[in-house]
């Protein structure tokens, strides 16, 4: 999703491993590499960094990068924008960190189990992920980790201070950046998911005005509600506009045409999905509008036409693309 990151280092439980792999195969991942986690946090992230300089936690070194970011799997949406601010300011004082404020005050507990002291909330934040670093800043500090640094340690910002004197640049995180922690959280998390995959529809005509035209009416209608991006190309050509809109991480289209075999259109749009760099991890919505403006109108035919769609429909389903078809008839 990101190409100026050019390796992802996973660190996985071993029980896990085999399951990571099938993921990554699964949906075509590239620059991934897994590596086999430590018994504690600080533990598993120093396993991802020896990749770059220890040749027996990997079978070839990865070229070793200037900055690296470390970042937690169950915060999933964290954007470019917050990454490339962390990296940038990781690059000009050595560390940095995404924070956010508290939401809660923080309370002390005395041996008795009552109250100790509290915190002043406006004085504090929380730290949050991603957090980016100088490579030889925070390698160093982690050779320097003693066991109870490793074993019991949960912030990297902190270790790059206590080993490394480098004083880590603070970057106002988003609210995006929040955990998946509990099991209701699975749930806010797929709302997240489906409501930005619903905010964006690609309507695709034929360069015939009539359909074309068809796909302007749609646009104006649709504008107000989400973002719409409408072109009038070719399926037959390899278009760099819509591999363009591939890239921009589209997940709904409307292909409008009026050729007497619907699927032959949808087809070709489905062959360019799969061809593109767009990760199938969430399901591809494609409507195919077929418009018969024949004057011998004949029903039949129609059906014949929507019944070879629904079983194409059920095999692209398979692939995580749905297909919904729809015939419009008029003289």
């Amino acid at each position: 999703r990101i190409s100026w990151i050019s390796n992802i280092i996973v660190v996985v439980s071993p029980e896990n491993i085999e399951t990571m792999k099938s993921i990554i195969e699964k949906y075509g991942h590239k620059r991934v590499m897994i590596v086999k986690g430590g018994i504690t946090r600080h533990r598993s992230i120093f396993n991802g960094l020896k990749v770059f300089v220890e040749n027996e936690f990997s079978n070839h070194l990865l070229q070793k990068p200037e900055v690296v970011i470390i970042h937690d799997a169950v915060r999933p949406f964290v954007e470019e924008d917050i990454l490339s601010k962390v990296v940038m300011a990781a690059k000009e004082y050595g560390a940095a960190g995404a924070i956010r404020p508290l939401v809660s005050t923080v309370i002390a507990s005395a041996a008795d189990g009552c109250l100790d002291h509290s915190l002043e909330r406006a004085r504090y934040r929380a730290s949050e992920m991603p957090q980016a670093f100088l490579f030889d800043i925070i390698y160093e500090a982690y050779q320097q980790c003693t066991d109870y640094d490793l074993d019991y340690g949960t912030e990297c910002l902190h270790l790059a201070l206590k080993h490394c004197k480098t004083n880590a640049k603070l970057v106002e995180g988003t609210a995006d950046l929040w955990k998946v922690t509990y099991k209701r959280d699975l749930y806010a998390a797929e709302s997240i998911i489906k409501d930005n995959l619903s905010q964006q529809v690609c309507v695709i005509t034929d360069v015939k005005e009539a359909v074309a035209q068809i796909g302007f009416l749609l646009h104006e209608s649709l504008k107000s509600q989400v973002k719409v991006e409408a072109i009038s190309i070719s399926l037959s050509r390899n278009d760099s506009h819509l591999q363009n809109i591939f890239s921009g991480q589209c997940y709904n289209f409307v292909c409008i045409n009026d050729k007497k075999y619907a699927i032959q259109e949808t087809q070709q749009l489905v062959d360019m999905l799969e061809k593109s760099n767009l990760p199938l991890l969430y399901p591809v919505v494609l409507i195919s509008m077929h418009l018969d403006i024949s004057e011998d109108i004949s029903f039949s035919i129609g059906m014949e036409e929507l019944t070879r769609i629904k079983k194409f429909a059920g095999e692209m389903k398979k692939k995580n693309i749905l297909v919904y078809g729809l015939l419009i008839q008029y003289k």
